[in-house]
């Protein structure tokens, strides 16, 4: 990817995702993406989940290409994520649902469990979900239906 066509990701995660959160964004970084980290910033617990909930407002605002949250399991980041209108989130702990879930359901945020999958596994997920488009046609309509019920 060129400078000019660098695609921005919003990265977050809580106190159990940290440590993956800053290998996933160095591993986003080398390979030409424009990361946002909207934290957290240490390995201290959480008494909310701001950061998550700011990320998925800057990918529903299109501020962000995609964006991608980390915690023990994924659970509780792809709920928060969840709460913003027009975000498509869920936890991807293998490479198979990363690819339907673009596929099928053009998520927009991934969610990683750090406690569930090795670092390696999980930076696989990550490329693979990038890498994979949206195939619309039917899909498209359940997602239509999907996104109606947020109203």
């Amino acid at each position: 990817m060129g400078s000019v066509n660098r695609l921005k990701i919003g990265i977050g995660s809580d106190h159990a995702g940290f440590c993956y959160k800053e290998e996933i964004k160095k591993w986003l970084a080398e390979n030409g993406y424009d990361v946002k980290d909207y934290g957290v910033f240490d390995e201290k617990s959480l008494l909310d989940y701001k950061c998550v909930k700011d990320l998925a407002e800057g990918v529903s605002a299109k501020k962000m290409y995609r964006g991608i949250v980390i915690c023990g399991t994924g659970v509780a980041v792809s709920i928060v994520a969840n709460k913003v209108k027009w975000i498509r989130a869920a936890v991807c702990n293998d490479i198979y649902t990363a690819i339907k879930s673009r596929q099928h359901n053009d998520l927009n945020i991934l969610a990683l469990g750090s406690r569930v999958v090795g670092l390696g596994h999980a930076l696989e997920i990550v490329q693979t979900w990038l890498n994979t488009g949206f195939e619309g046609g039917r899909h498209s309509q359940r997602n239509k239906y999907i996104a109606s019920l947020e109203d």
